[in-house]
Parts: C-alpha cells; sequence; structure tokens
C-alpha cells in the first residue's frame, strides 16, 4: 500500500469518526453538557499527553507554556475549541444535530473568508460562488425556521477562527492541543468538583464512555495529521465533507430530527457550494502539482 493511499485511508478514518461521534454523545445526553466537556477535556488531555510521552515529546510543553507569546495565542484557540466542542455537544442533547451537521459544512468558507481577511489570501471565482451560494443557503433557513441558525453559524465561525489562530504557532498540532487542553484543566476540575465528579459516579457504564472521550477526540487527531503529511490539500479538502454528510445521516436516520423543506433547500445550496468549492480545490492542487514537478530535478541535485 503506497504513503498516498494510507493518507487516503487515515482520513477516512478520522472523518468517519468524527461524524459518527454524535451517536457517543447522545449516549450521554442526561449529563449535562458542560461536564460532558469537562471530561472530555480532563482525559484527552492524558490521551495526549500519553502520546507525548511515548515520542519522548513531553518536555516540549513547558516550552510552549513558558512562552508568553505562544500562551497568548493558545488561549484564544482554548476558547474558540472549547466553544466548538461545547456547542457540538449541546446540539446532539438537544436534538439539533442537523444543524450542527450544517456548520461544519460551511466552515471551510468561512476559513476562505478569513483566509482573505487576515492574510490576503487569493479568493477564486468557485471559491466566491461558493460562499454565496452558502450565504444565501443560511438567508433562506433563516426564513424558513423563524431564527438564524445559530448552532451552525457558531459552529462553523469558532471553527474557522480556530484554524486562523492555530496558524499562527509554529507548533505541532499534537504538542499544540495538549498545550489547550491543559489551559482549559483548572477550569474543568472546577466544574467537576462543584458536580460530584460530573457524572463520573453514576456507575460504570458512564464513568467507561465519560473515559472513551478522550481517545474518541484525541484519535482522529492523530489520524488527520498522519493523513496530512501523505494526501494533497485539495483531496483533504474534499474528504472532510465525509464529516458532516456522517453527521446529516445520522440526525435524520438515527436520531430521526424533522428534515424540513427548508433544511432540504439549504442543503442543496451547500451541497452545490460544497461541489464547487471541491472542483476548484482540487483543480488548484493539481495545477500546483504540476508547476511543481519540473523543479524535482534541480531540488534534488540531478539537474
Amino acid at each position: 500500500m503506497s504513503e498516498a493511499t494510507k493518507g487516503v485511508a487515515a482520513m477516512i478514518a478520522a472523518c468517519t469518526i468524527w461524524g459518527l461521534s454524535g451517536i457517543f454523545y447522545k449516549l450521554l445526553a442526561h449529563i449535562p453538557p458542560e461536564q460532558v466537556l469537562s471530561h472530555r477535556i480532563l482525559w484527552s488531555g492524558l490521551f495526549f499527553a500519553c502520546i507525548l510521552a511515548v515520542q519522548g515529546r513531553v518536555g516540549l510543553l513547558g516550552s510552549v507554556l513558558t512562552d508568553w507569546r505562544r500562551v497568548r495565542v493558545l488561549m484564544l484557540a482554548t476558547a474558540m475549541i472549547s466553544l466548538n466542542w461545547f456547542i457540538f455537544i449541546t446540539s446532539i442533547q438537544i436534538g439539533r444535530a442537523t444543524e450542527s451537521s450544517l456548520g461544519y459544512y460551511i466552515f471551510p468558507l468561512v476559513s476562505v473568508v478569513l483566509g482573505r481577511l487576515f492574510f490576503g489570501e487569493h479568493l477564486s471565482r468557485a471559491q466566491a460562488l461558493a460562499i454565496g451560494l452558502a450565504i444565501l443557503a443560511v438567508v433562506i433557513l433563516t426564513y424558513g425556521l423563524g431564527v438564524p441558525p445559530w448552532i451552525a453559524l457558531t459552529l462553523g465561525f469558532s471553527f474557522a477562527i480556530y484554524g486562523v489562530v492555530k496558524k499562527r504557532l509554529d507548533i505541532g498540532p499534537v504538542v499544540s492541543v495538549t498545550a489547550e487542553v491543559l489551559l482549559l484543566f483548572p477550569i474543568a476540575l472546577t466544574v467537576l468538583a462543584l458536580t460530584d465528579g460530573g457524572g463520573f459516579l453514576n456507575g460504570w457504564q458512564d464513568a467507561g464512555l465519560l473515559m472513551l472521550s478522550g481517545p474518541l477526540t484525541g484519535a482522529p487527531l492523530v489520524l488527520f495529521s498522519y493523513a496530512a503529511r501523505r494526501v494533497a490539500l485539495g483531496s483533504i479538502g474534499v474528504l472532510q465533507y465525509l464529516n458532516p454528510t456522517l453527521q446529516a445521516l445520522v440526525a435524520t436516520l438515527v436520531f430521526g430530527e424533522l428534515f424540513t423543506p427548508w433544511h432540504s433547500a439549504a442543503f442543496v445550496l451547500i451541497w452545490g457550494a460544497v461541489i464547487i468549492f471541491s472542483l476548484g480545490a482540487l483543480h488548484k492542487s493539481r495545477t500546483e502539482a504540476k508547476a511543481v514537478r519540473p523543479m524535482a530535478p534541480d531540488a534534488t541535485g540531478a539537474g
């Protein structure tokens, strides 16, 4: 099996775990979301710390957490990812998983807009059209339901802002995420201390599920990092849409959530945006690959 094939397999596995994770958090719907989030922070922190220990990189955390410039950036990243996790868990518990899936559909489009605003990145016509369709989808859903899809917008923007913040960090994903959850440890411990363990004392089933939230959070990130080093960015962008697709299917087929004609209209527009955006990303990836290929002999000294 080639490295690229292994990368694609890892990416599919990561997106499948993310896409089906709603089923897991539905099993914890009887525990308040802030308590579930606190356990997710604690157990994922331990999971990442174990990975760094095995790799012999625990010492990197000290250098990161003693650098005030990095800590300030990490604090903003921490705020965004904790907000994202909390809203996602809450959306599952209150029967709004369909709307949360919409948020992960629009987040790459929001990322493009933020890339343009903060980094001066070029906005192609395909990207502009995809963003326009996404905005129209939000407008239609707002009109049809009578309220803006706040869950989708919060998830999409928080994750996109998280990506912008992470782009300013010069540390690896596992180290940075471990540092982020460590910054949240005091808050998580306080929440659990005030709630008698936050469901951890309810029985072995709840305890086991809450502990499993750590690997469930960490494993997809490890798989994603593995894939990112082996798969073209354009392909990664396309494969990522497996996550919200599975989320939407779980919401309608497993949870039995209402899917109105307004949802249908919005998702048709979103899928149109996804197709246009993905084709544009693949075209850009192939163009860049062709541009780099002739330079390979010189880069290796064989020319």
